[in-house]
């Protein structure tokens, strides 16, 4: 069921194909402030800022062990051309928050400074990082003093030895050392993200709450998603939610939180009768498409208005031709109204996108 409350609109969380609202087909308004709605009546506020696609892990479930062909430097936007699109999605579109994302956003020489930009904007939105945490030690305190919110830290494991099999780097003392610097510089709540594989870690679980819990960190369990360059995601490997929270009642007592979850992707379960919580992101089996307030820009410049779109709009040629704020707004609205009910992951007819997560950004 859909209810509209000016620019602000909810959709309850039914899982596709069900989620199908009545579309509303009146073209979109372009104003002042013009909310980046689509024609289901959802309005995007929550932004997600790829910075590059290049990552310095090699995740088994997201890439070769070579790595990608990486997008060029001179498609990529420039500092200047990511701060003036997210200045027009802030100040003329209704964007609230901003996420940086990659491939892994800490290798952008300009993250600082991006952020620092983006920080000082009015209205000021809410800022975070998602990345791997590589570097997070040396950048956490810098990140901070710019204006950064939190970071979302993506960590599967927290033995050395499964973290090495899965990203193919010994590198887990880093992620550690980038936790811990995170949660000192003030950037919390600090979040970890883990994905289960199965017959890797995925009986780890709860073993990963319980290291989260010692340590103040949020924990979310994300369903492995069909985002990976290789296409060899299998629904039948993937580790379900159910399943998820199968393992860690062996340890934990788990009851719903009872705080409404909104538009936010993880469901939240309060342990041992709180108040810390765990979250679990079903985009596979519970999907959230009906609730959701995300739009995604990439490095070089396309609008992606579903993770899971096959389709892009192109920001960066009409920006580099000279295109004014007004223009570039109204091709973000454009983009966004073309926006399908839902990801359609079970239906018979559903192809993954051309690009990996770590060229789309999560």
């Amino acid at each position: 069921m859909r209810r509209r409350a000016g620019d602000r609109v909810e959709l309850t969380n039914a899982p596709w194909p069900r989620c199908q609202p009545e579309p509303n087909r009146a073209a979109p308004r372009v104003d002042t402030m013009l909310p980046l709605a689509d024609d289901y009546g959802r309005v995007a506020t929550d932004l997600r800022v790829s910075l590059t696609d290049r990552c310095n892990l090699r995740c088994t479930y997201c890439m070769p062990p070579e790595g990608l062909d990486w997008m060029p430097l001179e498609s990529q936007l420039t500092d200047d051309e990511v701060v003036r699109l997210i200045t027009i999605a802030v100040e003329r579109l209704g964007i609230t928050e901003v996420r940086f994302t990659g491939g892994e956003p800490l290798v952008r020489r300009g993250l600082v400074d991006i952020v620092r930009r983006t920080a000082a904007l009015d209205p000021a939105p809410e800022t975070s990082v998602t990345t791997n945490a590589l570097g997070l030690a040396r950048t956490a305190t810098a990140l901070a003093e710019a204006g950064l919110t939190r970071v979302n830290v993506s960590l599967d494991t927290v033995r050395a030895d499964t973290f090495h099999e899965i990203t193919r780097r010994d590198r887990f003392h880093d992620v550690v050392a980038g936790l811990a610097a995170a949660q000192a510089a003030g950037l919390g709540p600090v979040k970890v993200n883990a994905v289960l594989l199965r017959g890797v870690n995925d009986d780890q679980a709860p073993e990963v709450l319980e290291w989260c819990l010692e340590r103040g960190y949020e924990l979310r369990f994300i369903e492995q998603m069909p985002l990976d360059a290789q296409h060899g995601w299998d629904r039948a490997a993937m580790v379900t939610a159910d399943e998820i929270l199968a393992s860690l009642e062996s340890r934990f007592v788990l009851v719903p939180d009872e705080e409404p979850r909104g538009s936010a992707p993880a469901e939240r379960f309060l342990v041992d009768g709180g108040p810390a919580t765990v979250g679990v992101i079903a985009s596979v089996t519970r999907p959230f498409c009906g609730s959701c307030d995300r739009v995604r820009l990439t490095a070089d410049g396309q609008v992606v208005n579903c993770l899971f779109a096959r389709e892009e709009s192109d920001l960066r040629t009409a920006l580099r031709a000279g295109a004014g704020d007004e223009e570039l707004a109204q091709r973000w609205v454009a983009a966004m109204a073309t926006k399908k009910p839902g990801h359609g992951i079970d239906d018979p007819t559903f192809l993954q996108p051309d690009r990996p997560m770590s060229a789309i950004g999560g």
